[in-house]
């Protein structure tokens, strides 16, 4: 599916290599530490509280999920389930796990666990806690056997067992340390902080140290019931910006650069150096909240002459150099559904028009913050000052007050933010998670933000319908319905996508086994050295 555009790159010193060592009860392991450069932007190390990519990157590497993404992005294979099965309705799945699957203190996983953490998934009311949308209960009729019992439908319920979020809990451990799986999880437990020190899974790596803005460790499980890692110990430094991350990689003080933009590639000159374009399921957005503070003006109609006045093909040559593809919908190009939708559209006459019939020829202004964040290559500052030029041409402004990633979470939930810019990536292949997250159903992610927590009407119960008939479907009737709701979304101009960007791998010769990966960005267990 991924075509590789692959060039190499001239100059730079390259890092000289340790010995091997063993390590004890496992494979071979490299001992020098392998030391990624990105801007870590980490909300939370709680496996149920952790809702950004580089937790994606950490979860995936210190925990296990049931199944996981295969590598070619769009199956799914065993992990810590041998097997598993679907009753005729999708409304009852059964698991099997591996009988060798241990933690990484050594002690088995077992069927309470995988009960506990689903049933803590759901009950933190987290980000990730939509995964758990629509269980009603789990039996466990013995320490190896599953039975996950769902009140309607889910046909995408294996695949969201491939997500970061959903993997295995040390129940025993974690509750220990102040996690609860009950019902009042979201206001009792008391494990967050615990987790920013420690990892309970059985992984192939458990957490070393965490270092808020400075890095994220991690080491070697000793205890790993699978093939072990090539690579003892890994570093995620933060390095904010895309120029020093490029820097340091040139340096030799980095092994992997993660945040490169186009610009910036093109700069290294480094025969020690391989940097690979891909296409990726990421993408940048824009979203509408009319139940925001100041937002009063953000009715449908308004809501589609701001849409029809961005420039996106020009947002995709200022933002990554033309590296990028236009994205129609809030589910991502290439997932179930997406094939054939109108891709967004520039047409000033219309924007203009529009805002006439309003009485709102002469325009308005918003004020308006956005998080100082650049991902997958692309300012999100710098984007909205592009956005800023585009809709000047309709009289509309937009004061952007750029803030702190912790601050614009803050704000997004209240007092709310008119109009502003934001990032996504997949946690599986499948469509039912931006349906889930983005969709204006009762109470997902963005329903509850754009509305004000209510205060205005967004629910679209075309979609709600078209969702329940989605999680009951397979095949092309599965794939038809994902299309349906996909154009509700495009009509509801609340998510815009602006641009999906290609992704910059960067990374020294040495190092190998670097893919992006839909689930997990970078899965770390597959790297080594030459």
């Amino acid at each position: 599916m991924k075509s590789h555009l692959r060039s190499l790159i001239l100059a730079g010193t390259g890092a000289a290599l340790l010995a091997a060592a063993a390590m004890p009860g496992v494979a071979i392991a490299q001992d020098q530490p392998l030391v990624i450069a990105r801007n870590l932007e980490i909300n939370s190390l709680d496996p149920h509280r952790a809702f950004c990519d580089t937790c994606q990157i950490y979860l995936s590497s210190t925990y296990q999920g049931l199944v996981r993404l295969a590598a070619d992005d769009r199956s799914i294979e065993p992990l810590l389930a041998t097997e598993w099965t679907a009753n005729e309705d999708q409304t009852q799945f059964t698991f099997t796990l591996h009988p060798d699957a241990v933690f990484s203190d050594g002690s088995p996983v077992e069927a309470k666990d995988v009960k506990w953490t689903f049933e803590r998934l759901k009950n933190v009311q987290a980000d990730p806690s939509f995964m758990m949308n629509g269980l009603v209960s789990i039996d466990t009729p013995d320490d190896k056997t599953v039975v996950v019992n769902m009140e309607s439908p889910n046909s995408e319920f294996i695949g969201i067992l491939a997500a970061p979020y959903a993997g295995i809990i040390n129940s025993d451990v974690a509750t220990e340390n102040g996690a609860i799986a009950g019902e009042d999880a979201a206001s009792a437990d008391q494990a967050e902080t615990w987790f920013l020190a420690n990892s309970a899974g059985s992984g192939p790596y458990v957490l070393d140290t965490y270092r808020p803005d400075d890095e994220l460790r991690f080491r070697v499980n000793e205890n790993y019931w699978g093939e072990a890692p090539a690579i003892s110990e890994i570093v995620i430094d933060q390095v904010a910006d895309a120029v020093s991350q490029a820097q340091m990689l040139q340096s030799g003080s980095a092994d992997i650069a993660m945040q490169v933009d186009p610009d910036t590639a093109s700069t290294i000159s480094s025969p020690d150096i391989t940097i690979e374009t891909v296409p990726s399921y990421n993408f940048i957005y824009v979203m509408f909240s009319p139940g925001a503070q100041g937002a009063e003006l953000l009715d449908l109609e308004v809501r589609q002459a701001m849409a029809y006045a961005i420039d996106y093909q020009g947002a995709i040559d200022f933002t990554v150099g033309g590296e990028g593809a236009l994205q129609a919908s809030p589910i991502p190009n290439g997932f179930p559904g997406t094939d054939g939708l109108p891709m967004p559209e520039e047409n000033l006459d219309k924007a203009r028009e529009i805002l006439a019939s309003k009485g709102l020829e002469d325009g308005f202004t918003l004020d308006i913050t956005v998080a100082s964040l650049n991902v997958y290559g692309v300012d999100l500052t710098l984007l909205m000052q592009k956005l800023q030029q585009d809709l000047a041409r309709i009289n509309v402004a937009i004061n952007i007050q750029p803030v702190a990633s912790a601050v614009w979470r803050e704000q997004t939930a209240n007092p709310g933010i008119p109009f502003s810019a934001r990032f996504y990536a997949p946690d599986y292949y499948g469509s039912a998670q931006y349906v889930q997250f983005f969709g204006m159903l009762p109470d997902t992610f963005w329903e509850r933000r754009a509305s004000g927590q209510g205060k205005v009407d967004l629910v679209n119960q075309r979609q709600v319908e078209l969702f329940e008939q989605a999680l009951a479907a397979s095949g092309d009737r599965m794939n038809e319905l994902y299309h349906e709701i996909a154009l509700e979304m495009i009509k509801d101009r609340i998510i815009v996508p602006v641009v999906s960007p290609n992704l910059i791998l960067a990374y020294r010769n040495e190092i190998e086994g670097v893919r992006y990966s839909a689930c997990c960005n970078l899965p770390l267990a597959e790297l080594s050295r030459k």
